[in-house]
């Protein structure tokens, strides 16, 4: 990828964070946030000992499963609305999940953007417990092409809205690597959440 690719990447994809922060806010419940324990000690890699399994040909997804939160939603594909910021999941259905369709399709190789609600007006949303995962949780996603994409958790950490990391996040990964990105930090009633969770995986396993 071209250093101007790789710098309009970062830039589309930083705009759902700030999508997320304007709009997650719709109950008085602060989620989850991810513990300490949970954070990488130091840049994010998959955990020592954990398999990398050979990245797969782009396929889109159409579903994602995380068994310990209970997550099973649909997928749909986000582009870019005419403002040029990232396009969202219906506000009004809370058991959907939304991936980047120009970007990297989970499963491939590089950095797979997912972005999903917390909450909404009516209650909690598809990645409202997403701060509970802990290192080894498994994130599954079907894809297009029959097959399941099986990734292990290697972190997941909390970003103030002011101190988002965007290459830390959204950078290139030599192997096939999946960032969900929701809601977190804290709440204001002015402003909404404070900042964002995001939980970082890798490619284990093929189904």
């Amino acid at each position: 990828m071209s250093q101007k690719a790789k710098g309009w990447l970062l830039v589309v994809a930083a705009l759902a964070g700030v999508w997320l922060i304007r709009h997650g806010a719709g109950t008085q419940l602060i989620p989850p946030q991810p513990t300490t324990a949970q954070a990488f000690a130091t840049g994010p890699e998959p955990q020592p000992g954990s398999p990398l399994a050979e990245p797969l040909k782009p396929s889109a997804p159409v579903r994602i499963r995380i068994p310990s939160i209970r997550v099973d939603a649909p997928m749909m594909r986000l582009g870019l609305g005419a403002d040029g910021s990232l396009d969202v999941p219906p506000a009004g259905n809370r058991n959907v999940v939304g991936w980047y369709r120009d970007g990297t399709p989970p499963g491939s190789k590089g950095s797979a953007i997912v972005a999903g609600h917390v909450d909404n007006a009516q209650g909690r949303s598809v990645f409202y417990d997403l701060g509970t995962l802990q290192k080894g949780s498994t994130v599954e996603v079907v894809r297009q092409d029959g097959r399941t994409a099986v990734f292990s958790l290697d972190g997941i950490e909390v970003y103030k809205s002011d101190d988002f990391p965007d290459e830390r996040v959204y950078g290139a990964s030599p192997y096939a690597s999946l960032r969900l990105i929701t809601c977190g930090g804290g709440f204001s009633r002015a402003t909404g959440y404070q900042g964002n969770v995001v939980a970082y995986a890798h490619l284990t396993a093929v189904r």
